[in-house]
């Protein structure tokens, strides 16, 4: 088995981040298998959101199906053509719209996870805006404009709006203008205060208008009315900026499913269907939405997004489309399984991560990685609790140990009788999801 040379931080940061169950951030290419038709469809509104365009796409699959790792691997791809990109999983305090600071959670939550390939993990704002002001002050020096000159300040606010040449076509595109430019000036004259203002406004950390007012000279703050209007100006400055555009991957609908009020959850889906309506009318210039969620988040007519008739008639599949036949170019890409060579590439891939990290070779040839599946399936319970998940954390666990137990053997581990008879772990239907026990019914 072939080892990757995988940086050592990156490959502890997957092991662990998959041995806790959750999708890593970072290193994710170094261990994706399939996918290749939704990743190509993705990529394909990625491009257009490049050239100027907007996109809006919803990936739906059950709860170990695979949607954040797919949402977090078009990050990585993303980031790498050039896009900042932020993430937010929705939660009972993070929604699309709320009256009780939902949405603003929401927007805050997105702007601390701000990413870029250079800070991948988030926390970028700072650095986008550096970088930016950086690039300004390089193309002054170009023309011989320099610190000390009394034209360099006047200048550089020239630059500034010309970069920012296409907010003013935009609701709140003066304000954003008008903070930009006020950082220009505090960063020409040493002024960390107003800088650090200015960063505040832009993450939504204002609580009232009088206090942007007095500060910044804009009565305008982020509230859980306009967080979108927001994004939307937040993506043609990053444009201005010299970036591809923003791309934001909102996770977890369910979240808005669970709503027990049935018209704060229309609200929600209200708002779905704004963004949507100015991705198709072209009111969204340079940005690009994934959101994730179950099918039943999704497809409930009771009280999922199909529950509000104007997107079911939009998201809703045509008469055509088949499992197996599926709509690629359509709002909704409902994940398929991975295969079982699918699955066996991916263990093969991590067992060669663990070896690379740890300095050693793992026993486990071909035919025990293929057993090592095929017991997986066997398992008590596998049809209706196990998951991918399940899967992952336990090959990880079982290198883990064969790599403390030099003397114990791969067949002895997987002849182990806990192994062979322990039940899959008990998530409640809605964690877990609906499985037939078919192997090739389970996917990362």
């Amino acid at each position: 088995m072939a080892e990757q040379k995988i940086p050592k931080r990156i490959a502890r940061t997957v092991l662990n981040a998959l041995k806790g169950g959750v999708v890593p951030r970072i290193g994710l290419p170094y261990i994706a298998v399939g996918r290749r038709a939704e990743i190509d469809a993705l990529l394909s509104d990625i491009d257009i959101t490049a050239e100027g365009g907007a996109s809006l796409r919803f990936i739906s699959g059950r709860y170990g199906s695979g949607k954040s790792f797919l949402l977090q691997t078009i990050r990585a791809y993303a980031m790498d053509r050039g896009f900042v990109v932020a993430d937010a999983d929705l939660s009972p305090e993070r929604r699309l719209h709320g009256t009780k600071g939902q949405g603003l959670a929401t927007y805050r939550e997105l702007m601390q996870n701000l990413a870029t390939k250079t800070m991948p993990e988030g926390g970028a704002l700072s650095l986008i805006l550096e970088r930016w002001m950086g690039t300004i002050r390089t193309q002054l020096a170009g023309e011989g404009v320099l610190p000390d000159d009394p034209m360099y300040l006047p200048q550089g606010e020239r630059a500034v709006l010309a970069a920012m040449d296409k907010l003013g076509e935009v609701v709140h595109g003066y304000e954003f203008s008008t903070v930009l430019l006020k950082y220009f000036r505090a960063l020409t004259e040493g002024d960390d205060e107003t800088r650090d203002r200015v960063v505040r406004w832009l993450r939504g950390e204002y609580v009232t208008r009088s206090d942007a007012k007095r500060e910044l000279g804009v009565a305008l703050i982020v509230t859980d009315d306009n967080w979108y209007d927001f994004v939307k100006v937040l993506a043609l400055m990053l444009r201005g900026a010299g970036y591809s555009g923003l791309i934001l991957l909102i996770d977890e609908l369910v979240n808005l499913y669970k709503i027990p009020n049935s018209i704060s959850r229309q609200y929600n889906y209200e708002k779905i269907l704004t963004i949507y309506n100015d991705v198709l009318e072209g009111r969204a210039r340079h940005l690009g939405i994934l959101m994730g969620g179950t099918p039943q988040a999704i497809e409930d007519r009771r009280r999922g997004l199909f529950s509000y008739e104007a997107l079911r008639s939009r998201l809703a599949s045509g008469r055509f489309s088949t499992e197996g036949r599926r709509d690629l170019l359509s709002p909704v890409i409902s994940l398929e399984p991975l295969t079982a060579e699918e699955l066996l590439v991916l263990i093969e891939k991590l067992a060669a991560m663990h070896a690379g990290l740890n300095a050693w070779t793992p026993p486990f040839t071909e035919r025990d990685l293929a057993r090592f599946l095929e017991i997986e399936f066997d398992r008590e319970g596998a049809g209706t609790h196990l998951t991918p998940r399940e899967i992952i954390r336990d090959f990880i666990e079982a290198l883990n140990i064969l790599m403390q137990h030099p003397d114990l053997t791969v067949a002895e581990l997987l002849g182990g009788e806990d192994f062979m008879t322990g039940a899959a772990p008990d998530e409640s239907s809605e964690s877990a999801g609906a499985a037939s026990g078919d192997f090739a019914d389970f996917e990362l």
